[in-house]
């Protein structure tokens, strides 16, 4: 118990919900006392010296005097390797049994007693003792892994059989090296020298750049040096940590020390997958490997918002009218467990909410949807727990070592907990979301998945003795609780398709693991109201990208406070460039309506919602690529150019798909800001001004403006006045050429659209626009015509 559970639990005692979560955090204690096997004696191992080798498909199998290790290269050019007999399936996160081997990729001897595999994109080298070096095919080294350590059970002892070896494995990189990733980071997305916990955490109140771990938490590293660009994946849904420490460049003819990673996990198999190229190459390849994104509807796209203590049909019409009355976009209101009755899932508040459905169809009239929170936890008693008791032969919900079911504390009071990875459970629960469309919503929010279970100290979720299917492997909630929500996510996901199977689901999560992408989203969680919150915000959006989750974003003003105005606008204005575009805030925290900030911020605020309007067919486009190629909406400078060292380390612009720059006004009182441009030339997108990158300008930023920059030569879809998609193309610098991909809407359904090219060139006087063809498109906007001088430098 730190500091902050101490004050939370004296504070709670007084309270009845706060004695109710003190006697679940006992029960919690109980169980894991009793029905988690304590670690007696333990035994410290190596693998030892390599005694033999077995070639099979793309690698082979290294046996050791204490160890065997499995080596993979897979088609496309991922690189597998498993210790102790760990293979790539079974796996939460991997689709299928993952890749197959690339048949070209033998086993073959390499020097000091080593073996190495050879392929067309990585080396795979193994020495005599067990160390995993990854290589490019130049023979840079981009990755060592050391020999692991394990922590063994003796036999006999009560540990034994009580989850398996704990395991260390320490990883060499680059000196120059940037790490980047593991799940959503407040701190990111330039991930510096530090410990990261892997276990998905509700941290308890509004969060910063200082709290970790928070809802989504990922053994997915990125690692960007001048040698190469690499992905390296734990496959272990366990607790865990990562040490992170940066390396240093020798001056002189002094040595390099290179940058380290320390991985420590509490159990489960040692295996890890690594991806290496470009970025766009490293991405492609790990959405083949745990799942194409889904693409969100359309109207996913706009501006959306939400709030947790609207409190009556009333005001939900109140708010709606005050955005149509004065002109403002609004594409959905986002409904909290404030309309349900009694906090119970899958209700609805009555009296306050008199006819849900005949509200829907009255927003949706206004082109405006509504969408639902839905938590996990199930109000002990009631109709849907008697239900689920009814399902399979131990019924759906989570049991402790003596067979009986783990409550908590969670808003309506006791509740109980399904059980997301046995799937009869799933198939149960997605059911039950035909009640949400038969009240007209069009979209769910999944809440407190993590899963939470109040507790005025220790972990607020369940007790790690907690009994789970895992697919019929059974385990415990050690091996479960970073997947809890993973399962969640593919009960709705796949209970809304089959509902609904015309339409796309739109569904995102607070918590998940890898793979959540093929559900849908995520978005920030309770991020604190200040100008640390915003920043974090970013942060978030920037690493889950990286980690596959492309759409995501925060709650823009922050959640448990009044935000100034100054700082709203700004949190605005970033959050029109992000893939989930919407307001939210806690029952006890100021309102989020542009209005109620002041005549000034409502002017600005009509202009930001308009510009997201303006770029929702761009928007679009983003969307479908990402399905296509797991690039994310929103990337770091970097991604284009991760040989320069300076982008590398720049964390407070980012680009909007190829085509945009986007540098947000992260400080309180700045009215201009310097960004860092990469290779080529770029134009203001309000001014046309032109710089030449790289390099550094001083960009003007009043209150009502957001720099942003587009990439000369690129295609932009854009909304038209007449509502149609029209073209917007930057004139490329003379001699130089460009072009673009537009993907418009397809419709509702699953269609992946149809994929338009374009190139842009000079022609005498003029910029002429091309399809695939050669033929010549009429009727697209060029600017950046005016040749205007490129700005001034910082």
């Amino acid at each position: 118990m730190d500091g902050r559970d101490l004050v939370r639990a004296v504070m709670e005692i007084g309270t009845a919900g706060g004695r109710r979560a003190w006697r679940s955090a006992l029960r919690h204690r109980r169980a894991d006392a009793v029905g988690l096997p304590r670690r007696g004696a333990e035994r410290a191992r190596v693998p030892g010296s390599l005694t033999g080798t077995e070639p099979r498909p793309g690698g082979g199998v290294l046996r050791f005097a204490r160890s065997e290790l499995l080596v993979r290269v897979t088609v496309g050019g991922a690189v597998f390797w498993g210790w102790d007999g760990a293979e790539p399936a079974p796996s939460h996160a991997v689709v299928g049994g993952g890749p197959e081997p690339d048949p070209r990729a033998v086993l073959e001897p390499d020097t000091g007693g080593g073996w190495r595999v050879v392929s067309e994109r990585v080396t795979v080298a193994v020495s005599r003792l067990g160390a995993v070096e990854v290589r490019t095919p130049g023979g840079a080294v981009l990755r060592r892994e050391l020999p692991p350590r394990w922590w063994e059970p003796v036999e006999g002892s009560p540990g034994e059989g009580g989850g398996g070896a704990r395991w260390l494995v320490r990883a060499e990189v680059p000196a120059d090296a940037r790490f980047f990733g593991l799940g959503g980071r407040a701190g990111g997305p330039r991930l510096r020298d530090g410990s990261y916990r892997l276990w998905n955490t509700d941290p308890k109140g509004g969060f910063g750049p200082g709290d970790d771990p928070l809802y989504i938490t990922m053994p997915v590293q990125w690692v960007v040096a001048d040698a190469g660009t690499h992905l390296a994946f734990h496959d272990n849904t366990w607790d865990g940590r990562v040490l992170l420490r940066e390396g240093q460049e020798g001056a002189g003819s002094g040595a390099d020390r290179p940058g380290t990673s320390e991985l420590r996990l509490e159990g489960g198999p040692l295996r890890c997958w690594v991806l290496v190229g470009t970025p766009a190459r490293v991405a492609q390849g790990w959405a083949g490997l745990t799942g194409s994104p889904a693409v969100p509807p359309e109207w996913a796209l706009g501006y959306q918002h939400a709030r947790w203590g609207f409190g009556s049909a009333a005001e939900v019409r109140r708010v709606v009218a005050g955005y149509v009355s004065r002109g403002l976009p609004l594409s959905a209101v986002h409904l909290d467990i404030d309309h349900y009755d009694g906090h119970r899932v899958f209700t609805v508040d009555r009296e306050r909410f008199p006819d849900l459905s005949g509200l829907a169809r009255e927003l949706s009239d206004q082109g405006v949807r509504l969408v639902s929170i839905v938590d996990p936890a199930v109000k002990a008693g009631d109709a849907l727990h008697d239900a689920g008791r009814e399902v399979g032969p131990r019924g759906a919900f989570v049991r402790d070592a003596a067979g009986e079911e783990v409550r908590g504390e969670v808003w309506p009071g006791e509740c109980v907990y399904p059980d997301f990875t046995d799937p009869a459970v799933r198939d149960w629960w997605g059911g039950l979301y035909e009640e949400r469309l038969k009240q007209g919503f069009a979209g769910v929010w999944h809440d407190m998945n993590e899963p939470v279970s109040f507790a005025p100290f220790g972990d607020a979720t369940l007790p790690r003795s907690a009994r789970h299917s895992l697919e019929g492997a059974g385990g415990d909630h050690r091996a479960a609780h970073n997947v809890y929500a993973l399962g969640m996510a593919r009960a709705g996901w796949e209970g809304l398709v089959r509902l609904r199977p015309e339409e796309r689901p739109f569904l995102f999560s607070r918590s998940g693991w890898v793979g959540m992408q093929r559900y849908g989203g995520t978005w920030s969680g309770d991020v604190e109201s200040g100008w640390e919150g915003l920043r974090a915000s970013l942060a978030l959006v920037l690493g889950l990208g990286l980690c596959g989750v492309p759409y995501s974003g925060p709650d823009v003003g922050g959640f448990g406070g009044s935000p100034s105005p100054e700082l709203y606008l700004r949190w605005l204005q970033l959050g029109a460039y992000l893939p989930l575009f919407r307001t939210h805030s806690a029952i006890w925290a100021g309102r989020r309506e542009p209005w109620e900030f002041g005549p000034e911020v409502a002017e600005h605020a009509r202009g930001v919602l308009a510009e997201r309007e303006r770029l929702r067919p761009y928007l679009v486009t983003l969307a479908h690529l990402a399905r296509r190629t797991g690039a994310p909406y929103a990337r770091p400078l970097w991604w284009g150019a991760p040989e320069d060292r300076v982008l590398r380390d720049c964390e407070d612009a980012f680009l909007l798909g190829d085509a945009l720059l986007v540098a947000p006004v992260l400080e309180c009182g700045a009215d201009r800001r310097a960004v860092r441009l990469p290779r080529g030339r770029w134009y203001d997108t309000v001014t046309e001004v032109v710089y030449e990158g790289p390099g550094q300008v001083l960009l003007e930023a009043p209150p009502g403006r957001t720099p942003v920059l587009a990439r000369a030569g690129s295609v932009v879809p854009v909304r038209g006045g007449d509502g149609s998609v029209a073209l917007e193309v930057w004139a490329p610098a003379r001699g130089r050429t460009g072009g673009g991909v537009v993907i418009r809407e397809p419709g509702p359904g699953f269609e992946p659209g149809v994929v338009e090219r374009y190139s842009v060139r000079w022609v005498g006087e003029s910029v002429v626009v091309e399809d695939v063809a050669g033929e010549v498109v009429e009727g697209v906007v060029v600017r950046g015509l005016g040749g205007r001088s490129p700005g001034r430098q910082a």
